[in-house]
């Protein structure tokens, strides 16, 4: 009997010998953070992360993420929200009516009591409702161009141009226009005139860039007119034409006197 007791006593006291209590341990430190929870990583998106809209149109935002069961999703925006839809990882949120320039629109996903996040921007804009383009004026030796840009939202983001024929004659970037509002913008261009240049058409044109998105709109041609002739250039031209005339007169006159003075007496 003394035997016995000896040889257990022997096995509690050997390091290999297992112990519930540190076992219990060793499988709460693979399953639990520091903290006292399990954090499995995760990630969340928001697609499309970069959207610009007409002003005053909808679109879908989709929230997804990688956690296996998820706890909850937020969307925090300022924009007016529509219906909600969900399945399996995802929520997918309608906005309305968006009329901000830009707004930046948060989506939350809750995975094991860890909440992250994704951002997307929403940016609005406002096609020109016309471009139009005055017929051109010669004043002096200049042609004048003025374009009208009507109705555009942002405008800083515009840029305005003139083509003659398909070349472009002159460009300007409205990015000096701060203000949020729909404007009006007329730009003016004048336009040395050369004799090969009458007749030709040119067009005026509003080109917006948002981040990849590009928007078009031009004008109806117009046709350089003809240079006109001024009071004194008509005065001029009548009298270098008389002048021609009277010297073709005298040179006529001298070679029939001469011919006549050639010919045999009757």
């Amino acid at each position: 009997m003394g035997s016995l007791l000896l040889v257990l006593l022997l096995l509690l006291l050997s390091p290999s010998y297992p112990r519930g209590g540190s076992a219990r341990r060793r499988r709460s430190a693979r399953t639990q953070s520091p903290g006292g929870r399990s954090h499995p990583p995760f990630w969340v998106r928001v697609s499309p992360d970069f959207k610009a809209v007409p002003l005053g149109g909808s679109l879908w935002l989709n929230c997804s993420s990688s956690c296996p069961l998820p706890e909850g999703s937020s969307l925090r925006t300022e924009l007016r929200r529509g219906e909600t839809l969900s399945g399996p990882r995802w929520v997918a949120y309608q906005l309305l009516d968006v009329r901000a320039w830009s707004s930046d629109v948060h989506c939350f996903v809750t995975c094991a009591g860890e909440t992250r996040g994704a951002t997307a921007r929403i940016t609005a804009y406002k096609q020109p409702s016309s471009v139009i383009l005055e017929p051109p004026v010669l004043t002096g030796s200049d042609y004048t161009l003025r374009c009208h840009v009507t109705h555009v939202f942002p405008v800083r983001f515009f840029v305005v141009f003139l083509r003659r024929g398909g070349r472009v004659i002159y460009s300007e970037s409205l990015e000096r226009f701060t203000g949020l509002d729909l404007a009006n913008v007329t730009l003016t261009y004048l336009l040395p005139s050369r004799p090969r240049d009458s007749g030709q058409p040119v067009t005026c044109h509003a080109r917006l860039n948002l981040d990849g998105l590009v928007v078009l709109s031009s004008s109806s041609p117009v046709t350089l007119p003809v240079p006109a002739w001024s009071p004194a250039s008509k005065a001029l031209a009548s009298t270098s034409i008389a002048g021609c005339v009277g010297i073709f007169l005298v040179v006529g006159a001298l070679c029939l006197r001469k011919y006549l003075s050639m010919q045999p007496p009757a």
